[in-house]
């Protein structure tokens, strides 16, 4: 058991997220989505959790095990091209994970999921929490954009482009 982990994860309140994206960076960050999936047909999910659960926390979840539960419960994977991209941060261990659905995951590779992580998580540290998540957005949408172009028969926008505040 790491007990700092536990300790940042208790710690770490809804506060923490409102001072890391206020409503101008949410709003920055739902506008950066809208604009890149008008380029591509993808679909982005940009979700930040301050901390888990004590449940999963104690029980020794990780940041990648929360992620794709998420993408699982908020049906990223049930895109009509299977090319949703859920970006998720949590706070609390400044961890960001990307997952793809079979889709874009099948063209991209984990490593350059993992590079777009990185220099998130580098942002992040430095507290530029915005402009970190817009350049990881950005990142993924050039992938989306060279795998899958926007297309005259493309079926919408298939996820909110809020981001998700957890």
């Amino acid at each position: 058991m790491d007990l700092k982990r536990i300790l940042r994860h208790l710690l770490t309140t809804r506060r923490h997220l409102t001072r890391a994206f206020p409503k101008a960076a949410l709003a920055a960050i739902e506008q950066a989505i809208g604009a890149s999936e008008q380029q591509h047909a993808g679909q982005l999910r940009f979700v930040v959790e301050a901390a888990l659960d004590n449940g999963p926390l104690f029980g020794g979840q990780t940041a990648r095990e929360r992620a794709l539960e998420l993408f699982s419960q908020l049906r990223i994977w049930d895109t009509q091209h299977n090319n949703g991209v859920l970006i998720y941060l949590l706070l609390a261990d400044r961890d960001v994970e990307i997952v793809a659905d079979r889709g874009i995951h099948a063209r991209v590779g984990t490593e350059q999921w993992e590079a777009i992580c990185r220099e998130m998580e580098s942002a992040f540290r430095r507290g530029d929490y915005a402009a970190g998540a817009i350049h990881g957005i950005d990142a993924v949408s050039r992938h989306l954009t060279r795998h899958f172009p926007a297309a005259g028969g493309d079926v919408g926008n298939e996820l909110p482009d809020t981001p998700l505040m957890l």
